[in-house]
């Protein structure tokens, strides 16, 4: 299994992998132009994000997005982790955990001080993923308004 940063030819795989994500989430549903755009997005400024990737035989497996923000109370950068999905031919295999320890290093190696997720909230199997990796739930509420243009 190789590790990789993700560029714009990955698009169409990675759009397959959220489908398999955002089909499960309640509050998104799949949709590859909005896909591409914020792939896109995310691969063309690495300001803002990268896109992890791991590969067996040259296909994408799974991925990881980390976002990037300045937190104040920290005084550093901190990260986001998004649409972290393992496909499903390969889950159950470390693929996951793999991952995880790649972005996480990553992120240190990004000068990351704090990474912070959002998961559904009745995915008990994501909350325990996450726990084993030293995630601990926050006491702060997540809450969301869209901006219709």
């Amino acid at each position: 299994m190789d590790f990789s940063v993700a560029t714009t030819a990955d698009i169409p795989e990675l759009c397959t992998l959220l489908d398999s994500l955002f089909i499960q989430e309640i509050e998104f549903t799949p949709d590859h132009n909005m896909h591409t755009q914020g792939l896109s997005a995310i691969i063309s400024d690495q300001g803002v994000g990268d896109i992890l990737l791991a590969r067996h035989d040259g296909k994408i497996i799974a991925m990881v997005n980390l976002l990037y923000t300045i937190s104040t109370a920290l005084g550093r950068r901190v990260a986001i982790l998004e649409d972290m999905v393992v496909s499903s031919a390969a889950q159950g295999q470390g693929v996951g955990t793999k991952l995880m320890e790649f972005a996480l290093d990553f992120a240190r190696k990004k000068g990351c001080k704090r990474i912070t997720l959002l998961t559904d909230g009745d995915n008990a199997d994501a909350h325990r993923f996450y726990q084993r990796h030293g995630f601990a739930r926050s006491s702060m509420v997540v809450m969301r308004k869209s901006i219709d243009q």
